[in-house]
């Protein structure tokens, strides 16, 4: 990894390389020469770009501690931009006789600022929202302004759910029910009956197509959600009954989450377009396809058909969507319908960055240590003649006697056969055994096999100041990558080699996946940290899913969320902050009440000052330590602030 270029010679080029901020930036991240990371505005990409640098410093200057999510409001804005004119651009250059709508899933960052930015940033191109729960439902009623966008009903609907739809309906918004099982159309057609309400429906088919990739559990036979063929024809002819097949507008499917192959996406589109056409062929005056999600973030910045890559860019995207359709209905004579997709991850990911501080540091180095004035253990004398015939043609041999000097004092000590001490003594030099042999290493042609992993075993734990479970809980759920670097000192060599764990008491709690000189490595380089200066990082493409799957694991809450906005004239603004939760906060989210809990502590100390244990005035600075700790942020927080 890059390992072999002199401390004087790196250059923030060969950070770039490292980090592969040019692969899986999207152009939306840079480095400046003095080393920093720097945020591109994407709408003026030739004018200065804000430095990640500034931003901590206006958080210190704002008191606003770390861990901090970061969301990019310039960045939000150019994603809703660069799908909708895509796909303007293609239609326009194949000759398609319709219009392209996006629809913004909620799900995927169901947080009130994202929504409404969306909702604002998305009104020039008539960008809609898709809901799959009332609650969503409402979320949305009570954000989208403009009547032109599309409102996508998916998901289980009851009762009060068709109501809403209905009553949006009436307001004037194009409202569509997605039927995913038969049982949903009886309570559609009656609610609508009732409310004197024409509504808009549409269906969602059961792809047989299986797309490859992380999350292809949603495509193919097998997946949980659509209807079947047998099923499709039943909600037709149920809708002939009624007289109400002109309701039937809209075609829907799912090709799969995060799709990385290109090819599965055209091959998707083409098996819609054939139900597309049969469908008419029934009657049914169909003139919307909705193809759902899958435009995949390269999370790894490969450019592959990885499951946490993808092999195309967004314009070929496109271009494979618009041309199937075309390609597939004009033999047909069947008219070009109105094209939706749902790209939730795509719209958000690039948008929020995880900022947190490093905390700590845990080196496997032996420490310095004095020759024993004693007479030492066999076995020690053992571990250190290992230095005089330590050679590259004797290291797996010198490797092979540590491990067993080493598991024999153990065995030894647990025996109570050598004292503490001797067993420090035996731990020391075995770590210093193993440095050794890495720098031997460093200068043979063929390693081992048994060796070839060494280097990444023995590397540092930094230990981050945030909770996995609650800000990147993909991270630990399902193995998922983020990009993850150092948001200054990228002028440096980074000379250390770690894994990162967060500040929660599990031993999952740690991240040992990381994307380096473009491949998935075990390890990150990362620089040391000197003379206790803050060493901040990144975790990049978090603005999907991360924030809404977030737990309460160890009881740490929501970070502090900071959105900023770069202006025309090269300034930012802070746009928008908000607090963390407060441990209060996270403790009422569990049942406790926090005015009952503070009552209770002022009895047990009140207790303690009628026994004697303690004084009035003690009593009253644990009180307010109590109180206090109760408003305070659920982290770490410094106790003094640093200059970045």
């Amino acid at each position: 990894m890059s390992s072999n270029i002199p401390q004087q010679q790196w250059t923030i080029h060969d950070s770039k390389s490292l980090y592969g901020v040019d692969s899986w930036g999207n152009d939306y991240f840079d480095i400046i020469d003095n080393g920093d990371l720097v945020i591109k505005n994407p709408l003026n990409p030739n004018h200065s770009a804000l430095p990640f640098a500034d931003i901590i410093k206006g958080l210190q200057e704002r008191e606003m501690q770390m861990p901090v999510l970061l969301r990019i409001e310039n960045i939000l804005d150019h994603s809703i931009s660069q799908i909708n004119q895509t796909f303007r651009d293609v239609i326009d250059k194949v000759g398609y006789n319709n219009v392209y709508r996006g629809v913004y899933p909620i799900k995927v960052n169901q947080q009130a600022q994202i929504v409404e930015e969306i909702a604002d940033f998305g009104d020039r191109y008539n960008h809609g929202l898709e809901v799959g729960s009332k609650a969503e439902m409402i979320a949305a009623l009570s954000t989208l302004k403009n009547t032109d966008s599309l409102l996508i009903c998916n998901g289980y609907k009851d009762q009060e759910f068709i109501e809403l739809g209905l009553q949006a309906t009436k307001l004037g918004f194009l409202c569509f029910f997605v039927i995913e099982t038969p049982s949903e159309l009886p309570i559609i057609i009656e609610r609508s009956k009732a409310l004197n309400v024409k509504p808009l429906i549409g269906v969602r088919i059961k792809m047989t197509s299986k797309v490859s990739g992380y999350w292809n559990s949603t495509s193919g036979d097998r997946s949980v959600f659509g209807l079947t063929t047998a099923q499709v024809i039943q909600v037709i002819d149920r809708l002939k009954e009624h007289n109400m097949l002109d309701c039937l507008k809209l075609l829907h499917c799912h090709l799969g989450s995060q799709i990385p192959n290109i090819r599965d996406i055209r091959g998707g589109v083409v098996e819609a377009c054939r139900y597309y056409v049969d469908l008419s062929k029934e009657g049914a005056a169909l003139e919307y396809i909705d193809l759902g999600g899958g435009l995949a973030v390269d999370y790894t910045g490969e450019k592959s058909n990885g499951g946490q890559s993808r092999n195309y860019s967004l314009n070929e995207y496109c271009e494979d969507i618009v041309e199937a359709i075309k390609e597939t209905l004009d033999p047909e004579n069947i008219a070009h319908p109105t094209i939706i997709t749902e790209s939730g991850r795509a719209t958000v990911a690039y948008s929020s960055v995880l900022l947190f501080d490093i905390l700590d540091v845990t080196k496997f180095e032996p420490v310095p240590s004095s020759q024993s004035k004693h007479i030492e253990h066999d076995l020690i004398d053992s571990m250190r003649e290992i230095f005089e015939y330590l050679n590259p043609k004797r290291v797996q041999e010198c490797y092979n006697d540590a491990h067993f000097y080493r598991d024999e004092v153990r065995e030894l000590f647990k025996r109570g056969q050598i004292d503490l001490r001797t067993r420090s003594v035996a731990e020391n030099l075995y770590l210093e055994i193993l440095q050794k042999i890495k720098l031997v290493l460093d200068s043979m042609e063929k390693i081992p096999v048994d060796l070839e992993n060494l280097p990444d075993s023995l590397a540092d734990i930094y230990y981050g100041n945030f909770s996995l479970f609650q800000s990147l809980p993909d991270s630990w759920a399902i193995d998922q990558i983020f990009p993850i670097m150092p948001v200054h000192r990228l002028d440096e060599k980074p000379e250390r080699k770690a894994i990162i764990a967060d500040i929660t008491c599990d031993c999952d709690g740690k991240i040992d996946s990381f994307i380096a000189d473009q491949k998935i490595r075990p390890v990150l380089p990362l620089h040391e940290q000197k003379n206790n200066d803050e060493y901040y990082l990144g975790v990049f493409l978090v603005g999907a899913y991360q924030e809404t799957l977030g737990d309460l694991h160890n009881l740490f809450g929501d970070t502090n969320v900071v959105s900023v906005k770069i202006n025309p004239d090269n300034s930012y603004e802070f746009a928008k902050e908000i607090h963390g939760d407060s441990i209060s906060d996270v403790l009422s989210y569990v049942e406790y009440n926090p005015k009952e809990m503070q009552l209770k502590f002022r009895n047990l100390v009140e207790s303690a000052v009628k026994s004697g244990r303690i004084t009035v005035k003690e009593r009253q600075r644990m009180i307010n330590t109590f109180n206090e700790s109760m408003r305070g942020y659920t982290y770490y927080e410094r106790d003094s602030k640093y200059a970045f």
